[in-house]
Formats: C-alpha cells, structure tokens, sequence
C-alpha cells in the first residue's frame, strides 16, 4: 500500500491558466492542488496501482462537472473519473504522466427524487450505494444492488463497470437496474436521458452505451434507478457438498422449487473457507466435518411464511439425492450474518494471506464444474503447489478464480507469473466460450488481455464508438480499449 509520502515529489505543476479557469468553476472546495490530499486519489485502494495527477478537481452538480469538462475539453487535457475509488481493475487511477485530471464525483451526493408509486429512485452519481438502499428502505422499497463495497463504493462508479455483486441470479446486473441516465459527453454538452419509463423504443438504447464503459465515452452525473418490492422475509443456509457438480444440481432443483424467491446463491471452496477462518476474526465453520465445496444460499419474499419451510424442505430433498452432503438453516438474524461476514471476508483474507492473481470470470453454469477440473488440472501441471481460491456467484455463472503467491514475491516474479497463469485461465475460459471480466470491468488490468481474445470486429466497433463519441481520446485514456 502507499501513504502520502509516496507522492511528497509533485508532478510539473499544471498551467496557471488551467487551475485559474477551472477555480472559477469550482472555488477552494473544488479544487485539491495539494500533493499530500491529492494522495488518496492517486491510488487504488488495492495499491496495485498509482499514479500523478496535474490535479483534482470535485463539481458539486451536473453544471460545474459539464463546465470543467469544457474546459478540459478546449486546452486536451485527459480527464480520469472517479467515484468511490473502490474498483478493482485499476479503471480509476491515473497515470504517471502528471498531465491527467483526476474529476471525482463524491460531492454529488443527491437523492434527487423517491417515486413509490413508479418504483423509482433519482440519484446523482456520487451518492454511496448503501445510501440509495437507505433510502429505498425509508420509502418502504428495495434497491437490490448489493457489493461488499456498498459502504464506500458510489452509484456512478457502479454504473460505469456495470458492478454486479451478491443479487444479479433474481435482479440484474446494474445495467438491469437502471431506466434513464444523465451524462456529460467529452466536449462539454449534457445528454438529459433520466427518462423514468420502462418501455422506450425510441431509437438506440444510448443509456447502455455509457453503462459499463468505465468513463472511456463521457461522465455519468445521474441515474434513475429501478425499486422493487421490500423483501420482509429471508431465509438463508448454509450447505456442504462434495463437489461442483452437486451444487449445480442444487442450484438447478432450487430455481425449480423456489422461482424467483431464490436471491443469492454463492459458493467457496474448503481453501476459501480455510483462509476465511484463519485470517477474518469472529468467524467459525457452519458445518462440522470437511466438504471440498460449500454454498450460502438465501431466499427472499414479500412475505415470510412458509419461506424456512420451502428452503428447509428443498435442502432435506438434496441431502437426499446425495446433492448436498450437510447443511446448516439459519435460526436467527446474527447466524445469517455470520453465514454472510465469512462470504464477504474472501478478499480480506485474501489480502492477508499474500498475493492473488484474480481472475473475474464467467462461464455457462452448466461449464463451471468442467472448466473447474480443466483449469486446476491445467495449473498444477505448471505449479505443483499452487493454491487456487476459487469462490463467486455461481448462480449467475461468474467465479472469482483466483491463486495466491507469496506475499514476498517480487513485484517482477509476480508480473511474469501473472502473464503466464493468466494464459492458462483465460486461454480455457475463451475457449469455453465464457468473458475474462465478468463485473470487476476491465480498467487496466485486462485491457491488454482483451485485445488477446475479443473478436477483431468486436474491438473495431468499440473504437469507432469511442473516436465517434471522443475524438481526442480525453475520457480516461489507456483504459478498457
């Protein structure tokens, strides 16, 4: 990780004409010119990466934001978004140049509008994620979007990776949750498309145009996102199984029996459940005995009777058929959380037990147990030793496919035995037919693994979308293309 000493020697100071025009925007409070606050811009919060800035610079509405990118605009100076800083793909830092303005969105901060009756919910780009759930919930609805980020990660910053997280097997994606945006193009102009409709075929679908492209074609300020009934009943366990293909099975019998009811549907590995428990405190095993694979399955309904009953009855048919080997229903509120803290602490323990080269993938769920065996046996066949943590959402097909280094590998070591597994991981899951980024987004962490394996017309269209849109390639350069 860095501190601000890392960044005590500035870059060469940006044009005086620069930082006066854009002061006339912003005042004081919009401006951070200062090499030590400017720090915690400058890198991610995985401190993979960092980089300089001329400065930072924080519009508190729409209007400043348009205003600074006209600006930016008329003498090319690049711009780099940024919300929350919680991404994982680097998609957020800007470079070493020092040339590079970094345009965070925290001080847009409004919950524009509540509609109960349409169900749904305006808010600008720099609002927290836990805030618009906040919100929903005062006015007796449910914004399903649910990340371990949530406290600090911003809707801005979800909609430009089209963030996936815990709920996308019943809801969606981000882009599945979103009616209309609000956008600042690269010269300047504001696209006004918070339209609140759910049926508009009114020619091309612009909104999921910027959704998911990281900054790279113009500023999301504001979204008008979708609410839904709030869930008033949860019930959640915990089960052990013998392999993949068992939890597949489970998966495929408890969309059967539950429908939509089924929310959450995750899965770790017996190394993942290891690292949790030895790494993140207040955590313990929900079962006894060893299980090579488990889930963490939740249903959810407007109503609570009969939910434990289903969810009991459905788990005692797959103890039966030999699709779960041991299970584990929650009785209380804190057992779920407790279920839910050792899910959600696999990164954390992750970061403390060395060094992951991540793969954010995804596959057809019939091909995940397949692809599970090809790629270990793939991988031990160049590293004995290797410890795989392999967890994720297996009930909408993408798995955090990960291995652990040391945590004393040389950053070298680590750069040449991250190209050579990735080839191996992402060499299968291309020809599986599955994506090397599922919804971590691609930032700079893959941006050169795409152009390896995305179709040749695929990546021409995106660039002629990009030159058409950002002709002088100002939006967050050297990243996603």
């Amino acid at each position: 990780m860095y501190s601000a000493d890392d960044f005590a020697q500035a870059p060469a100071a940006p044009h005086p004409d620069l930082v006066r025009r854009l002061h006339e925007v912003v005042g004081d409070a919009g401006l951070v010119l200062d090499a030590e606050a400017q720090a915690p811009y400058l890198t991610d919060w995985l401190g993979k990466w960092r980089g300089r800035a001329a400065l930072v610079v924080r519009p508190r509405d729409t209007a400043q934001t348009a205003a600074v990118v006209r600006i930016c605009h008329e003498s090319h100076t690049p711009i780099v978004v940024q919300g929350g800083n919680t991404g994982m793909s680097g998609g957020a830092t800007p470079d070493a140049s020092g040339a590079q303005v970094v345009l965070s969105l925290s001080r847009m901060t409004a919950i524009r509008a509540v509609d109960p009756i349409n169900n749904t919910l305006t808010a600008e780009a720099g609002v927290l994620l836990a805030n618009v759930q906040r919100s929903a919930l005062e006015a007796d609805r449910f914004f399903p979007l649910s990340l371990g980020s949530e406290g600090s990660c911003t809707i801005g910053g979800n909609l430009a990776t089209n963030a996936g997280g815990i709920a996308v097997l019943r809801y969606g994606n981000t882009r599945d949750l979103v009616l209309g945006i609000e956008a600042v193009l690269p010269d300047g102009r504001v696209w006004n498309g918070l339209r609140a409709l759910r049926k508009d075929n009114t020619g091309y679908d612009l909104r999921n145009l910027f959704i998911g492209s990281e900054g790279t074609l113009g500023i999301i300020t504001a979204a008008v996102l979708k609410l839904f009934a709030r869930p008033l009943g949860r019930a959640t366990a915990w089960v052990g199984a013998a392999s993949i293909e068992s939890l597949v099975g489970l998966l495929a019998d408890l969309r059967a029996s539950a429908g939509e009811r089924l929310v959450a549907f995750e899965m770790m590995s017996h190394d993942s459940l290891a690292l949790v428990l030895q790494h993140v405190v207040d955590t313990r095993a929900p079962l006894e005995g060893a299980h090579a694979f488990h889930a963490l399955v939740e249903l959810a309904d407007t109503r609570q009777d009969g939910l434990d009953e289903l969810l009991e009855s459905a788990l005692g048919a797959a103890l039966e058929r030999g699709l779960a080997n041991d299970v584990a229903l929650s009785r209380s509120e804190a057992q779920s959380l407790a279920f839910w803290k050792i899910r959600e602490g696999i990164s954390q323990a992750q970061v403390r037990a060395g060094k992951a080269i991540k793969h954010d993938i995804a596959l057809p769920i019939s091909s995940l147990a397949d692809f599970a065996h090809r790629a270990e046996a793939a991988l031990r066949a160049l590293r004995p030793a290797v410890r795989i943590v392999n967890f994720g959402h297996l009930g909408d097909g993408n798995l955090h496919y990960n291995v652990l280094v040391p945590a004393d590998t040389t950053p070298a070591a680590l750069a040449a035995e991250t190209a050579l597994l990735n080839r191996v991981v992402h060499d299968l899951v291309s020809h599986m037919g599955g994506s090397i980024s599922a919804e971590h987004g691609v930032g700079q962490l893959r941006r050169d693994e795409m152009h390896h394996y995305k179709q040749p017309l695929e990546l021409e269209l995106m660039l002629r979308i990009k030159q058409a849109l950002d002709p002088n390639q100002l939006m967050n350069p050297g990243k996603l293309l």
